[in-house]
Parts: C-alpha cells; structure tokens; sequence
C-alpha cells in the first residue's frame, strides 16, 4: 500500500465513504504492519488476523452495500488481553489463564464490535495489570517506539499497565485501544508514549468481561492519537449495562465536541500538592507554559490545595493488595486458572497451581493483602485506608467547588530506561510513577493525559487534566483546545 493513509477515524470514514480504501485492504495492511514492522515492539500478545480480516470482509459488504455507518465501521482496534474477546485468548499476559478462551465478550468490546470495529489483537500488559511498565509479562516486555534506534536491554519503557495498548496505537498500528485503568494504567503509558489516554468516571463505562484487579477501582481506558478519536470511541463504549451493577443508570449523553472552543470564563487549579519530589524540569516548565496558555486564553488559572494527596499512595497501596487477594483467590488450580500437573492433594494442588501461575509480583500482593485483612489488622489497615480514601475523594469535591478542572503532570518524568526501571521493585516503581494518576481513582473522578512536547531526549512529555464526576463533555473540550494548541506531532507514520 503505497499510498499517505488516515490519520483520525474521520479520515478514514472519509475513504472508506470515496470508496478510495476499502476495510479489508485496510485491515490486511494494518495486520502486516503489526505482525512485520511493529512486532519487535511486542505491543501484541497475539494477532487476532482471522477474526480481523471476517470482521474486515464484513464491513467491505456493508460499506459496498451504500448503508449509513457509523465513524467506527471498519476501524482498526486494539484490546488489552484483559478484557474478554468471544473465542480469542485472553491471558492476562500471565501462566495462569494461559490457556483461557472466553465464551462472551466484555461489553465494551461487544459494543465496538456491534459498531463495526476490527478487532487487531490484544496487547500486552503487566501481569493481571500489576503494574507500572508493562515488564512483567510472559510474554516479555514491550518497549516504547520512540526508542526504537537503542539496541539490546538498552530501552525505554511503554508505561503500564496498557503499554502494549499505547504502543499499537503510537506506533501507528491501529486507530485506538482499549486500556484498563486502576491507579494511572491506562494514563500512564499514555504519557510515556505520546497518545491521549482517558480514564473516565467510574461508573460511566460497564467492567463486564474485564478481569477484575481492584473492583472499587477498575475503569475501561481510551487510548487514542487525538482527543476526537478519543471522544468517538467513549460514545461508541460508554452507558448503563445490566450486567454490570456499577454503572450509572441514567442514558449516555453522546460527548459532542464543537470546533470553535472560547476559554473565557474557564476555572483551572494546580494543586500544590502535585509539585512533588521527583519532578522533573522538563515536566515542571511544561506545566507551567500550559498554564501560561490558559490563562491567556481567557482561563483563571488559581492554585488549590488537595491536603490527603500525600496519603493517597498509601491508601491505594493498601486497598489495591487487599482486593487483588481476594479477586486472585479464584484462581485455585480447580475451579479457575492453570492446574498443576504434579500428583497431589488438595492443598498441595493449590499451592502448586499459584506458584507456577502467578509471578512473584502477584504471589506479594496476595500475601500482603491477606495480612491487611488479618482479623488483627483489619481496622488498622482497611478500614483506615477505607476512611482516608473518603477524605481524598472530599478533597477533590471541595477543589471543584472552586475550579472546573485540575491541571497537573500525567507522569514524573519522560519514559525511563528499561535498565533503571527494572532496578527497584514493582512496588516502588509504582509507587513513583502512580504519584500523580491515582488520587484519580481514588475518588472515581475522570482525567485525561495529553502529550505536550518532547523532552531533551526526544521523548514524549503530558500533561494530566482532570474534572468532576461525568464532565466528559467539557473535559474532552478542555483537552481538544490544548490539544489544538500544542499540535504536539505524533510518531506514527501515514505513509507506508
């Protein structure tokens, strides 16, 4: 295909429309490119080429049959392995479902599929999404496109836990991917990799078919190149689902984004609290120039406090391991997951099972969240973190009592390398690379990362906006403004 291709879903409704493309050579192109130019990437887990190129032939028919069709018909996506895809694997890139093909589909996948979207295949992450960088994973890690000229170990990190997700669409792979969203993990990568990634409200999207990690937490990401893409897929995934008792119940208003977008009026916060330790100069100049650019929109630009932002690492440390124990505790070898092959009894059978499933990251958390719910220490731990979590979603409700939006870095830093990453513990690094994304979830509030500048080293550096409970319409249009200031210029090539 020697030809400049589309850039956006707009783009490419617009030739498949002229008849100037077509979705199945469109797909056969865009499964090359995964399978052959982005494979030493390892964005993917697997490639789903045959479901593509049905659902690709599909959509050739519909649009050669002059239907109306909606701007995902025909559109190459990408799902972490996370989320459940009818007779497609999902592994969670670990041993212990391995050898899982689900039966059903998660709903968010369903409704891309129902509106025409191709499924390209699923991608890599963290194991069961426990983690910063997408480097624990059978699979091995994945690595982030913009340092593809660095040979051997010698390479920068994707994010996690949707790196791979990040990657397929930075990359130039395909239009969009589904991301998974607990502590920063769809938001993450993201900035690390130079797309938009939206966390929205918790509740908004349905958790069906996700494997879950923390329940309280869990939300469907969206990564995208630009915040319209990003906006076109919500309204195609976003609603009530009956099957998921989490989500809101009132209808959906589809995020409408107007193309002229006047600031005036506009109330953005930066919160004291996000000038943290560990911030680098880039992402500290970055912020404030972005800020500068508000304010001389039309925008007041005030600095707030959120006082328990300090606390919220350790909160969702605590809540994150205590859920993950009792979520990882189906997988017992008999009725769930991987079942050990060695003679033994049932107890022996468990241990067996989870310590050639799990790696050791999970196995940590089990046990550590098993000790937090210890009879002893289940207030001292739990219902303490459970107190402290109300007061830092309070935080938030009392910022937006004074301020539309929050204004802060997404990450601490551009991507590191692999090599330094990998030197601490997972842990840790979560720890660090979370500071600024997971107050997020702790109060279920959306946010969205959106890719600035390069840094000194050719790096993507993004910023995090983030508003109150189902703003999506007026977040997104925030997003879209900067967005179109910065005309930050993507990696991912048109021309093949």
């Amino acid at each position: 295909m020697n030809r400049r291709l589309p850039a956006t879903l707009r783009e490419l409704s617009e030739c498949f429309r002229s008849k100037s493309l077509d979705p199945l050579t469109f797909t056969e192109h865009t499964l090359h490119r995964a399978s052959d130019r982005a494979k030493h990437l390892n964005a993917f887990v697997r490639i789903s080429s045959q479901t593509a190129l049905q659902q690709a032939e599909a959509s050739t028919q519909r649009h050669r049959s002059g239907s109306t069709l909606g701007p995902l018909d025909g559109a190459t996506i990408a799902v972490k392995d996370n989320f459940c895809t009818r007779n497609v694997a999902t592994t969670c890139a670990s041993r212990m479902l391995e050898s899982f093909v689900p039966t059903y589909s998660a709903t968010v996948w369903e409704r891309l599929e129902r509106g025409g979207a191709v499924l390209v295949g699923k991608t890599n992450m963290d194991q069961f999404g426990m983690g910063s960088g997408t480097v624990d994973s059978i699979f091995g890690p994945t690595r982030n496109c913009w340092s593809e000229s660095l040979e051997g170990e010698r390479f920068r990190i994707a994010g996690g836990s949707s790196g791979g997700s990040a990657v397929a669409v930075a990359s130039g792979v395909c239009f969009a991917a589904l991301g998974s969203d607990t502590g920063g993990s769809t938001r993450n990568p993201a900035s690390y990799c130079g797309v938009v990634g939206l966390k929205p409200t918790y509740g908004l999207l349905s958790r069906h078919g996700l494997i879950p990690l923390v329940n309280s937490m869990d939300v469907p990401g969206i990564l995208s190149r630009t915040v319209k893409d990003c906006a076109t897929v919500l309204n195609a995934i976003a609603g009530p689902d009956e099957r998921d008792s989490t989500t809101v119940k009132k209808p959906f208003k589809p995020v409408e984004l107007p193309e002229s977008i006047c600031l005036k009026g506009l109330r953005i916060g930066i919160p004291v609290e996000y000038h943290c330790e560990g911030l680098s100069e880039e992402v500290l100049h970055t912020w404030a120039k972005v800020a500068d650019m508000l304010e001389d929109a039309g925008a007041t630009v005030t600095s707030v406090s959120l006082p328990y932002t300090s606390a919220s690492i350790f909160v969702y440390s605590i809540l994150n391991q205590c859920e993950v124990s009792s979520n990882m505790s189906r997988y017992d070898g008999i009725e769930f997951g991987l079942r050990s092959d060695e003679d033994a009894s049932t107890e022996q059978l468990y241990a067996r099972s989870r310590a050639e499933g799990f790696n050791g990251v999970v196995k940590n958390r089990i046990l550590t969240g098993n000790y937090f719910l210890l009879r002893k220490n289940y207030d001292k731990f739990f219902q303490k973190a459970l107190q402290v979590r109300r007061l830092i979603a309070e935080d938030f409700d009392k910022a937006f009592t004074k301020v539309d939006f929050l204004l802060t870095p997404t990450t601490l830093s551009s991507a590191p390398l692999y090599e330094d990453f990998v030197q601490g513990t997972n842990r840790d690094q979560c720890a660090v690379q979370d500071f600024c994304t997971q107050p997020a979830n702790m109060g279920g509030i959306p946010a969205i990362s959106l890719p600035i500048r390069l840094s000194e080293h050719k790096l993507p550096i993004s910023l995090q906006l983030m508003g109150p409970n189902f703003s999506e319409q007026n977040l997104l249009t925030v997003a879209k403004w900067i967005e179109s200031q910065v005309e930050f210029e993507h990696l991912c090539a048109t021309n093949d």
